[in-house]
Parts: structure tokens; sequence; C-alpha cells
């Protein structure tokens, strides 16, 4: 269930959105720990999670891993294949 809703979150959502809704599963599996797991203060965290911060991607991606997800990229459309 968790990972439908960051899912969802990634497809349909903003950056804010996405930062929101890590925010929600960290919370629901304990800030403590998250901030242990990543070396972040639990303030970083609540303050880049929240949605209304600009979290850095090197953040986004420490909370990622210690929740057990990585980042990845896929691709869109064939259309942009042909930009790169």
């Amino acid at each position: 269930m968790i990972e439908e809703y960051l899912l969802a979150a990634c497809e349909e959502g903003s950056a804010s959105d996405i930062a929101r809704a890590l925010g929600d599963i960290a919370r629901a599996r304990g800030i403590t720990d998250l901030a242990r797991k990543t070396g972040l203060t639990r303030q970083t965290l609540y303050k880049a999670l929240s949605g209304e911060g600009n979290p850095e991607l090197a953040t986004i991606a420490k909370v990622a891993e210690a929740l057990g997800f990585r980042l990845s990229f896929v691709r869109t459309s064939k259309d942009h294949q042909d930009a790169a």
C-alpha cells in the first residue's frame, strides 16, 4: 500500500507532492529512526518532507533509500529519446 501511494505521487504529482508523500511514509515508520538511518536531523527531515520545503535531490535519495526505495528514471515517451 505504501509503495502504491509513493508511485502515484511520483507519476501524478509535483516535486512537493512527492516530498509530502515521503514525509507521510517517514512519519508512519518513525522520523527518529529515519533520522538515524539518513544522518539527518529530525527537524531537517520534517522541513524537507513537509511539501513546503525544497529538498535537495541528495536528501530525497537518502530518505528513499532509508525507506527501502531507490530513485530511478523512466522514459516518458519515444519523442524525448530523439531530443537527447
